[in-house]
């Protein structure tokens, strides 16, 4: 009864920074959608709403507090003021990127909105790249989960099918071939 609700508060605390397991909780929570237990749509709003909250909140966080604490103590972190003027510089050229793709990253997804909050990035800027790329999180994962609770009695059969010595040898014969492709596209750089 309370499923979109919970999602939304643990992404929101994940997203502010808390270490709470935000990719596991969508699979989860997607997985139930995909039995019919929970709205799919509303799962999407619901996880992308929290995850920008959090994020935001961070931000603002960061960006009232962060400075002057960045300052107090980036001796004790080998930052001097050389060092810190050259990240501020990488941030204000690649921090639009940088924002965007910490959403897939665990422990820059919670760090995300203070960092940014800190180093003064513009707030359109980040609220576009942070709505975009908690977007596309928040799909790829519930779509994920989405399947694999929508096919999990057919999955279930399968397994039971083929018994253990079969799925040692699949996941055997699916991680070779995953080492297979890696290497290749290592390769072909």
């Amino acid at each position: 009864a309370y499923g979109a609700i919970a999602v939304t508060l643990i992404l929101f605390l994940e997203s502010f920074g808390a270490p709470l397991p935000g990719e596991a909780l969508l699979i989860f929570a997607a997985t139930l959608a995909g039995q019919g237990d929970m709205s799919f749509p509303v799962l999407i709003v619901a996880a992308w709403g929290g995850a920008i909250l959090g994020d935001n909140l961070g931000f603002v966080i960061g960006r009232i507090v962060g400075r002057d604490l960045l300052v107090r103590y980036s001796a004790k972190f080998g930052l001097d003021d050389g060092r810190l003027k050259r990240i501020e510089g990488l941030f204000a050229r690649y921090g639009t990127f940088a924002v965007f793709a910490a959403r897939f990253v665990t422990v820059l997804r919670q760090l995300n909105g203070l960092v940014a909050g800190t180093l003064r990035m513009d707030w359109r800027r980040f609220l576009l790249a942070n709505a975009l790329g908690g977007a596309l999180w928040v799909v790829g994962w519930s779509i994920m989960g989405f399947y694999l609770g929508h096919n999990l009695s057919g999955i279930v059969a399968i397994l039971h099918d083929i018994s253990y010595a079969g799925a040692v040898l699949a996941g055997l014969v699916l991680a070779l071939t995953v080492a297979y492709v890696l290497r290749h596209l290592r390769l072909s750089r």
